[in-house]
Order: structure tokens, then C-alpha cells, then sequence
């Protein structure tokens, strides 16, 4: 789950010129959150920003981990493990069945280049196959390492401790921070920002993710919008790859949606987006105060949508389990290793990836088309549809 604009704080943003600005600028969750935080404390308003510092809840990532990580990079880059939860417990048991853990439904590597002008974000399938390390679990046992297991199961033997420490081991690369959207916040922060416009080019109807939306343009409500990142069954070949290429397609139409909104103009509004945002997200120990959250948004205000290069991790079907996949590691390491070199991805990194022939992506944005006949009763995909959880 999960990742901007803003004005520094003493700005007095007016005119066109400003206006136009605002609407080119990617906005990351927490970075535009942490703006805003800032505004509202040059007000005079002291008590809504201790208000919004104490809705944020962080997790000792660096302190779990201890020395033994990949190296810094330490020339301004940064890169940002971001996961959307699909826990069921407490207000999020209204999306599925709660089994006692939690995994980690949507998972994204953010890479801010040096200078954070610009940005590679890269996807990993839930389902990937990975060897996931000795990780301590909830109850402080040390679970041991698993050899060909689900990304995903990562988060649920360890947390976001042992959801780093996978990712870093999967990519060589250190993990600077770490933040975690669950299904509640996500789904508020959207209704809070007055819905997100968006077009799909054919009828989505999934009853696992309670979604029902015709071909045409919508403005998607918090339920609508988490029905469309959790989709998998309504849409292309019904696997996790083709979700991922709706969340990245959200992803896009949420940054054009908080660039229009004009949210300085209204400070009521701008604290009702900001308390919604910080009580939607886990971050580690450091970015988990205002001032902390203050600095990566004054770093990345002026990076534009057009800077972000959003890809999926090369995989292939496992030929074992055509319902997982597993890395195409030879273009997988190019992927990891442009990172660690502060390079862009080359645009061939991911060619021949299963990832990329799913037509998901293709169904949002665009020119709405009109319905499709029904399919003959009994038809169904050839291609493998995933896990059978929504």
C-alpha cells in the first residue's frame, strides 16, 4: 500500500503562475500531509499540530534490524518501502474474513534519485517467490527462514521489520524508511478529499472487492477506490499482476486529484485531509514526527508526475505453481542494480515479463468504450488467475 506538492512554510501561493505550479507537482501521502502540517503551525494553531504529531504511528525498523543491512547510499537518494495492509481486524473486518495476521497486499519500492527530482517506483508482486529471512515475530520468537515462499508472508511472520529486512535482501538496496496505509485510511483520506476522478474503458463488476462501476468517467468514493486497488477478478487475466497495474494507474489519477484541489485555500479543509492522512499511516522511527514528514516533503515539492517512472518487478509464471511467479533474476538484478547506482531503469529491464502483457492498465484512463456483449456461459481465462483471496 500506499507514497508531492506543497508550498514551504511563509509561501503566500496566489495567481496563475502559482496555480499552475500546484497542478504539475506529484504528491506523495505523507509528504503533501506534512506540508500542510506546516502551514497549519504557522497559523497560530499549535494544538492541531501536536494533534496531527499524535496520530502518527512509527515502528523502530533501524532499531529491529540492528547493523547488519546493506550500506547507505549517502548521496541524497532515498528509498522508501511502501505497503498498503490488507489486515481484517478492527474497522477493516468489513473487507474480508479476519484470520489473525496480516500480510502486506500491495507492496512498492520508492526510489527518490539524488536531488529527488526524480523518482523509479518499482512493484512487487504479493505473490512473488522469494527466500525470506529469519525474522522475530509478534510474540519476539525468531521464525526461521523460508526458501520459495510468498512475498507477502513476509509481513505476516514479522511485520514491517521483517518486511524490510526481506526487501533488502531481495535487492541489495537499504531501506531508508518505511510507510504502511491500511484498508480504513486509505478509504477515508479518499472520501476526505472529495472522491478521485477517474475513467475506466470498460465495465469493472468484482463481487470479492465490491466493486461495480459501468465504462464511462466516475468520481470513485473511498469504498469504489479500495474496490479498484484490491481488484483482481474484474479485470484482465484476474492475477495480482493485473491489480498492481490498477494501483499504479490510481496512483497517477490521486496525484492529479490532490494537484487540483487547491487545499491552501481552505485551512479547515487542508486540517480535515491532514488529520485523515496522518491516522491512516505506519511509518518507521524516522519519519515518525511532523518535522520529520516536514523534511521529505520541503525535499520532493518540486518533483513533477511526468519524474515518476513506475514499473513491475520482471517475474515469470512459476512452473510449478502457475498461480505464483518468481523473478526473471537476470533482468531483475539490472532493476536493483540501476537503483543502487542512482540510475533510471532501462526501459528493457522488464521486457518478456509477464507483468508486462497483462492489458489491466488499459482498462483505466483513456476513452471509455461501449459495453461488451456477455461472454458465452462457461467461458473463462486461460492464463492463471492467482490466489483465490480478493
Amino acid at each position: 500500500m500506499p507514497d508531492e506538492q506543497q508550498p514551504r512554510t511563509g509561501s503566500s501561493p496566489s495567481g496563475a503562475g502559482v496555480a499552475r505550479r500546484r497542478r504539475r507537482r506529484t504528491l506523495h501521502i505523507v509528504a503533501w500531509t506534512a506540508s500542510g502540517v506546516v502551514l497549519l503551525g504557522a497559523t497560530g494553531a499549535g494544538y492541531l499540530y501536536h494533534r496531527l504529531n499524535a496520530n502518527i504511528h512509527s515502528v523502530d525498523i533501524d532499531g529491529a534490524l540492528g547493523t547488519h543491512r546493506p550500506a547507505r547510499l549517502d548521496n541524497g537518494s532515498m528509498d522508501i518501502l511502501v505497503l498498503g495492509s490488507d489486515s481484517r481486524s478492527g474497522a477493516n473486518r468489513a473487507y474480508g474474513h479476519d484470520s489473525g495476521t496480516a500480510r502486506s497486499d500491495t507492496a512498492m519500492i520508492v526510489h527518490l534519485a539524488k536531488g529527488h527530482k526524480t523518482a523509479s517506483v518499482v512493484s512487487i508482486p504479493r505473490d512473488t517467490l522469494v527466500n525470506r529471512p529469519a525474522c522475530t515475530g509478534a510474540k519476539g520468537a525468531v521464525e526461521p527462514a523460508g526458501q520459495q515462499v510468498m512475498f507477502n508472508t513476509a509481513y505476516e511472520v514479522g511485520g514491517p521489520a521483517c518486511a524490510v529486512k526481506t526487501v533488502e535482501q531481495l535487492t541489495g538496496l537499504r531501506m531508508d524508511h518505511y510507510i504502511e496505509v491500511d484498508f480504513t485510511g486509505f478509504k477515508n483520506l479518499v472520501n476526505d478529499l472529495g472522491g478521485v476522478p477517474l475513467t475506466t474503458t470498460k465495465a469493472i463488476h468484482d463481487d470479492k472487492s465490491h466493486l461495480n462501476l459501468t465504462a464511462g468517467t466516475h468520481t470513485l468514493n473511498g469504498d469504489q477506490a479500495l474496490g479498484l486497488v484490491r481488484t483482481r477478478h474484474g479485470v484482465a487475466d484476474g492475477s495480482d499482476l493485473g491489480r498492481i497495474q490498477l494501483q499504479q494507474a490510481f496512483i497517477k489519477a490521486l496525484i492529479d486529484r490532490i494537484g487540483g484541489l487547491g487545499l491552501f485555500s481552505s485551512p479547515t479543509k487542508l486540517f480535515s485531509v491532514a488529520d485523515t492522512a496522518t491516522k491512516a499511516v505506519t511509518t518507521d522511527t524516522g519519519l515518525g514526527s511532523v518535522n520529520k514528514l516536514t523534511g521529505l516533503a520541503e525535499s520532493v515539492q518540486h518533483l513533477h508526475s511526468g519524474d515518476v517512472h513506475m514499473v513491475t518487478l520482471p517475474v515469470r509464471y512459476d512452473p510449478a505453481n502457475p498461480n505464483r511467479v518468481e523473478p526473471i533474476q537476470s533482468q531483475a538484478d539490472i532493476v536493483w542494480a540501476a537503483l543502487r547506482a542512482d540510475k533510471p531503469i532501462p526501459a528493457d529491464a522488464t521486457k518478456g515479463s509477464v507483468a508486462d502483457h497483462v492489458d489491466a492498465g488499459k482498462v483505466v484512463g483513456g476513452k471509455a468504450t461501449a459495453p461488451a456483449a456477455p461472454k458465452p456461459s462457461g467461458s473463462a481465462s486461460s492464463k492463471p488467475s492467482g490466489p483465490t483471496s480478493p
